[in-house]
């Protein structure tokens, strides 16, 4: 757990390394940006580098007042998302294994390569590279996509376009030309080897390369009422195979939750390096003002899918569109902060009231898996004042 002594220091040291991140600034443009932090920290629990990140000291006074911080996050999300359930959304293989058991359209599930324990014969466990071998050919797999069960943001995702049999060995031909021999990635971490989305024709025209995705954050409440928040599409770039801000140099845009229109379209190339388009960079196909088609419905399965999941209150869920409807590539139960950025708003007031309705039936869950730079009363103080 974090001290006391440094909770109780941490705001000044940070003003100082605020400071130092603003050297271009004058002297009493950083004094202004060290008492308007100390302000935010006190009243939002901002953390330093959320202030910077997000250029606050340019932004508007709406989202000054809607952004939810880490810190504050957390505190919410550990309460509506518990420690004993959040396992099934952070796991990739159990929640393969509940939303297809609740209906939620997801991609096919081929194989789960589990290197602890035995799995003799079973058609979709996997504990050495024989199994592997034998679940992938048996059910004719020309093509995958192979995942980390535990790591987010796609990091670690291996496209597979080809898969070439040989004699207890497969050379798998990847994305971007590499090949790969089945038994030289196959390590002591369980993987997932799951299906190829074929997205519509209007997905794959903002970029082919990659499958694009919508980020609809959702929430439920006590009387089973569930309610998207915001909405987002994350859009890769030519040659790429994720659509993920957090690889860099990707397209994002808000979504309107109401009518489908993509709108404040950028090109993210990182923390405050972001351009204003409203072309794709690289086809130049026009994003800005697109509409999605079939809105409607895509969000009304989205809202059914939380509803089905009742396990996790506030969730992320990143949806691929399909001819056959939306499908879920993942859904997050704590997710980064930077889609704010992109809608031009926090989601900190929607969060919050789902939290309170909760906290209302007296549902009792355990708290903290994460620590936090905050003292208990100082979030308990946040979390039930308005922001001023």
């Amino acid at each position: 757990m974090i001290s006391s002594f440094r909770k109780l220091i941490a705001p000044y040291y940070h003003c100082f390394l605020l400071a130092r991140k603003y050297k271009e600034y004058s002297l009493s443009q950083r004094i202004s940006i060290m008492f308007d932090y100390r302000r935010l920290y006190k009243s939002k629990g901002l953390n330093f580098n959320e202030y910077y990140e997000f250029a606050f000291e340019k932004q508007d006074s709406h989202f000054r007042k809607t952004f939810l911080g880490l810190n504050e996050q957390r505190y919410y999300l550990d309460y509506l998302n518990p420690k004993k359930y959040y396992s099934l959304a952070r796991n990739k293989y159990f929640a393969h294994k509940m939303l297809e058991n609740t209906g939620v359209k997801k991609t096919p599930l081929y194989c789960y390569y589990q290197p602890e324990g035995v799995f003799d014969g079973n058609d979709c466990i996997a504990s050495n590279i024989n199994d592997v071998y034998r679940i992938l050919k048996s059910k004719n797999i020309t093509s995958c996509v192979i995942k980390d069960t535990e790591n987010s943001h796609g990091e670690g995702v291996i496209v597979i376009k080809q898969i070439e049999y040989q004699h207890n060995e497969c050379l798998l031909h990847c994305f971007n030309g590499k090949i790969l021999r089945l038994s030289k990635i196959l390590d002591k971490y369980p993987l997932l080897f799951e299906g190829i989305i074929k997205q519509t024709k209007q997905f794959a025209s903002f970029n082919e390369s990659s499958v694009n995705t919508i980020r609809f954050m959702t929430t439920l409440f006590p009387n089973g009422e569930a309610r998207v928040i915001a909405t987002f599409i994350k859009i890769g770039r030519d040659g790429k195979c994720v659509d993920n801000a957090g690889d860099g140099g990707n397209v994002d845009a808000c979504v309107d939750i109401d009518s489908g229109e993509l709108k404040h379209v950028i090109r993210y190339d990182g923390i405050r390096n972001v351009t204003n388009i409203t072309n794709h960079p690289d086809s130049n196909n026009k994003l800005n003002g697109v509409i999605i088609n079939n809105w409607k419905d895509i969000k009304a399965q989205v809202i059914s899918f939380q509803k089905a999941f009742p396990y996790i209150k506030a969730a992320g869920w990143d949806i691929a569109v399909t001819d056959d409807g939306p499908v879920v590539i993942e859904v997050n139960d704590m997710w980064d902060r930077t889609g704010q950025l992109f809608i031009r708003k926090g989601w900190r007031e929607e969060i919050r009231e789902c939290y309170q309705a909760w906290k209302k039936t007296g549902a009792k869950y355990s708290m903290y898996r994460q620590n936090n730079l905050l003292s208990d009363n100082a979030l308990k103080k946040i979390s039930e004042n308005e922001w001023n």
